[in-house]
């Protein structure tokens, strides 16, 4: 499986890859960008399993994102990790597309159980 982590943060970017680790996902190649159109640009390159997406970015936001892979008719599992996590941006997220949206702080377990709901 080819994850895709699209967080502006370097030091977030790392806390994801080392709590899929913790959660089981260690044997897996992982893509890194640093916003969301970088992770555009990655998400039509590279053919990610599996997008992992923070909310807030400058230059396309994780939503502006989600909308632009959903144009390209990729239907990728796509998630978004975020600090965001109002009942409205939930659902705004999930009528765009995203199959979950975990809230930080987040745990290896809970990593474990949203990705298994939606890679089965």
């Amino acid at each position: 499986m080819k994850i895709l982590i699209v967080d502006d943060s370097t030091a977030m970017r790392k806390i994801i890859i080392r709590t899929l680790r913790q959660a089981g996902f260690s044997g897996h190649e992982v893509v890194e960008a640093a916003d969301g159109a970088e992770g555009l640009e990655k998400a039509r390159s590279e053919s990610p399993d599996l997008v992992l997406s923070d909310w807030n970015m400058p230059n396309m936001s994780g939503i502006e994102f989600l909308k632009a892979v959903r144009a390209d008719g990729n239907q990728v599992v796509f998630g978004m990790i975020t600090t965001e996590g109002r009942p409205e941006q939930r659902a705004e997220a999930s009528v765009n597309g995203a199959q979950f949206l975990l809230a930080k702080p987040f745990t290896a377990d809970d990593l474990e159980r949203v990705i298994g709901d939606h890679m089965d």
